[in-house]
């Protein structure tokens, strides 16, 4: 996987990861609702009653929840998240390419009617967004507090190329999936499910529901066929989703920890370029003034092999563990400088104070 990018309006080339966001077309959607099934994988009953049968069901359930999201540039779908007008979508659905967030948004119901969306707040790290719409009573999705198993049934709602309230199913195909960063998502994608249900460009922000119509994430990402792959896409796990929308809805933010630190990965011949003993390992290409990193006495150069206890083999692994700490926290952090090695105590800041 080479790179995630925005499926935007004025298209650009395949990568090998696309984000399920923005149609090209943000025209009318029609008001029917197609079932899809893998090509590659079938669903298969599961003990707690889910499976194909399921599937109706769930969609009764959830899909008066998911609306669909028109901006200047095109679509994308999002989940009803509070009865008071609140709605989570991806932030990539609602902002342009220079990731800069459209102010307001059209908000299509599952009943057809419309309004307009006022941006609550975006955060780029999870790629999570928040809209308001003037509307009150409505049909609030019920958000799983835990993740799913592996093997379970998964039920995608979303508007993909502009069909609304379309329907896919699959299973969970794995958790925990971790994503490089790319100019596009410069923060990595980390921690998502992996689904073999049918996502398209249209469904980001969507609900992945599972066979008791809990919304266990979002639509975020898919492999297309370019790649190579066949039914290949992730999702944000609804516990990243509640926990970026209350501090959204908070604030207007969402507390980070930060390191401050431009890294990149090894290649071989950035090692054989700077006669370097392995490749394993995140290279420190740059300190910010200032920053936690710098205060502990980290420099550019430093090749960091641990950080908070875990093994850091790329850019990658450095990202998830820092994803799981908290601001104003004191992590320890091994660094190879030269022929020798280090521990830095570093004590992490908040990433919007660092921007």
């Amino acid at each position: 996987m080479k790179s995630i990018r925005l499926c935007a309006a004025a298209g650009g080339t395949a990568a090998a990861l696309a984000l399920a966001g923005c149609t090209g077309s943000p025209g009318p959607t029609p008001a029917s609702t197609q079932a899809q099934q893998s090509g590659s994988a079938s669903p298969t009953p599961q003990a707690d009653g889910g499976g194909l049968p399921a599937v109706p069901g769930v969609v009764k359930d959830v899909e008066p929840s998911v609306v669909t999201i028109r901006t200047d540039i095109g679509l994308g779908s999002g989940v009803i998240y509070r009865s008071d007008g609140s709605i989570v979508t991806d932030a990539h659905v609602v902002e342009d390419q220079q990731k800069q967030p459209f102010k307001t948004v059209q908000v299509q119901f599952a009943d057809g009617s419309q309004t307009q969306g006022t941006l609550v707040g975006v955060d780029d790290v999870t790629d999570v967004a928040v809209l308001k719409v003037g509307r009150t009573g409505l049909p609030a999705a019920r958000f799983a507090s835990s993740d799913p198993e592996v093997g379970s049934m998964t039920v995608v709602i979303g508007s993909p190329l502009g069909l609304a309230e379309t329907v896919t199913a699959g299973i969970v195909s794995s958790l925990h999936r971790n994503m490089p960063p790319s100019p596009e998502s410069p923060h990595g994608a980390i921690d998502l499910l992996q689904t073999d249900a049918p996502i398209s460009p249209g469904n980001s922000g969507g609900a992945v529901a599972d066979s008791s119509g809990q919304v266990i994430g979002l639509s975020e990402a898919y492999l297309p066929p370019s790649s190579g792959a066949v039914a290949i896409g992730f999702v944000t796990p609804s516990g990243t989703v509640t926990d970026v929308a209350d501090q959204l809805l908070a604030s207007g933010s969402v507390k980070h920890a930060a390191l401050g630190v431009v890294p990149t990965d090894i290649t071989p011949q950035l090692a054989q370029r700077f006669s370097l003993p392995t490749t394993a390992g995140a290279l420190v290409v740059s300190v910010s003034a200032g920053s936690p990193a710098e205060k502990a006495g980290m420099k550019a150069g430093d090749i960091i092999t641990k950080f908070a206890g875990a093994d850091v083999g790329n850019v990658t692994d450095l990202l998830v563990a820092l994803r799981k700490q908290n601001p104003d926290q004191q992590v320890d952090v091994d660094v190879r400088r030269g022929t020798g090695s280090q521990t830095l105590h570093v004590t992490l800041g908040n990433l919007a104070d660092q921007s």
